[in-house]
């Protein structure tokens, strides 16, 4: 089985929540390694803002399931980003027999975005088939993952 998640966000949303709601809001997104890594670094901030979304989304649940907090994002000893995941994130995972993550972050002077790719040993079961919207039946579309918005 294969899962994907991407996002992308503005910086200037980032910048705009730390400056209104301060060390509150960092404290809820953000583990405290993340933000001894980050600091008040937006573009950083928001690089691991999108790949906490893009984790989220590939694991096919929403926040009121997952914490924040509980999907970390992590350099290697070699700076790749990687995900790690804690509590009920990880007990999600291993439900859906994901088991190995790939990540990668980038950053503009206004947007960061993050893509996630994890691999597991067991085919995912739909109890029904995913939704297809008539448009993207008119325009040939198909899905093949999971995680979307």
């Amino acid at each position: 089985m294969l899962a994907v998640g991407i996002d992308i966000v503005e910086l200037d949303r980032i910048a705009s929540a730390v400056a209104r709601w301060g060390d509150r809001f960092l404290r809820r997104i953000y583990t405290s390694a993340e933000l001894a890594y980050c600091g008040r670094r937006v573009a950083s901030l928001a690089a691991r803002w999108a790949a906490k979304e893009a984790v989220s989304k590939a694991l096919g649940c929403g926040w009121l399931e997952v914490g924040w907090t509980e999907i970390e994002i992590e350099r290697s000893p070699t700076g790749q980003p990687r995900v790690h995941l804690h509590g009920r994130a990880q007990a999600h995972a291993r439900r859906l027999g994901l088991t190995e993550w790939a990540l990668s972050l980038s950053h503009s002077r206004d947007h960061a975005v993050a893509i996630v790719v994890a691999k597991g040993d067991r085919a995912l079961r739909y109890s029904s088939p995913p939704m297809v919207s008539d448009h993207d039946r008119d325009v040939g579309s198909s899905f093949s993952s999971v995680g979307w918005e």
